[in-house]
């Protein structure tokens, strides 16, 4: 992450608030988006940060594609074991269905096989204490990316589609519900975004129990650390001509 190429300050403060959240267990994944650094100079940047006090140790970027995510094996395979419990549910939006529809885990087997898998590849790193930032690949060229994200990063209800129809789904013109998770850290700075989903307002009324669940889960977890405060989950209506997954 050379001067050179790196993000502005402001970015590289959000980033830097993002990878604390995931250190304290306030977000299971870190999908790193602000440039085109691989895993070499992320785990570079990583070890600076820890230099600086920083507590990045322990943190593991688990390269997928061509995405680069930064997850703290402990936290994240507590996080998908719970899901294979059957805390999160889906949501279809395949675009052969007129109208989105909700589904469990016990309805995509294939699904269910690629968590256990992750957890599983993911056990190595927990094990292995000794590396200040480690990483790692997952070979993914059958994977719905989209949906392994949404579960990942720790929404509630990721969107699912079946590959075989390609990337087209059925939300263009659909009401969504877009809920935002924010939380202060450093004074003058602006919050750092821990979530942003978004759920059919069709099926709000019937996904509100493991929505609430997930806010009830989330505001425990704040009061466990010291580093962020003043959590603020918002949430608004918005209506896309199409939405991209």
């Amino acid at each position: 992450m050379g001067k050179r190429r790196g993000p502005p300050r402001a970015v590289c403060l959000h980033l830097a608030g993002e990878l604390l959240a995931v250190a304290r267990g306030l977000k299971p994944a870190l999908l790193y988006d602000c440039n085109c650094a691989g895993a070499a100079e992320l785990q570079s940047y990583l070890e600076e940060l820890q230099g600086l006090g920083f507590p990045t140790q322990g943190l593991h970027i688990l390269e997928i594609g061509e995405n680069s995510l930064i997850v703290l094996p402990e936290h994240v395979c507590r996080h998908l074991e719970q899901v294979l419990l059957g805390t999160i549910v889906f949501v279809d939006v395949s675009s052969s269905q007129l109208h989105p529809s909700i589904c469990s885990l016990d309805q995509l087997q294939d699904l269910k096989a690629l968590v256990a898998e992750i957890i599983t590849h993911l056990q190595g790193p927990r094990r292995n204490q000794s590396l200040a930032v480690s990483c790692s690949r997952l070979r993914s060229s059958d994977w719905n990316l989209c949906t392994v994200f949404g579960i990942l990063l720790g929404y509630p209800v990721p969107y699912t589609f079946h590959m075989n129809q390609g990337d087209d789904n059925c939300l263009a013109q659909t009401p969504l519900r877009v809920f935002t998770a924010r939380i202060s850290w450093l004074r003058g700075q602006p919050p750092v975004l821990l979530y942003s989903f978004s759920v059919p307002e069709s099926l709000f009324p019937s996904l509100r129990n493991i929505l609430n669940t997930w806010e009830k889960d989330l505001r425990t977890r704040c009061r466990t650390q010291n580093d962020f405060t003043d959590l603020s989950i918002s949430s608004e209506i918005v209506t896309l001509p199409a939405v991209a997954l």
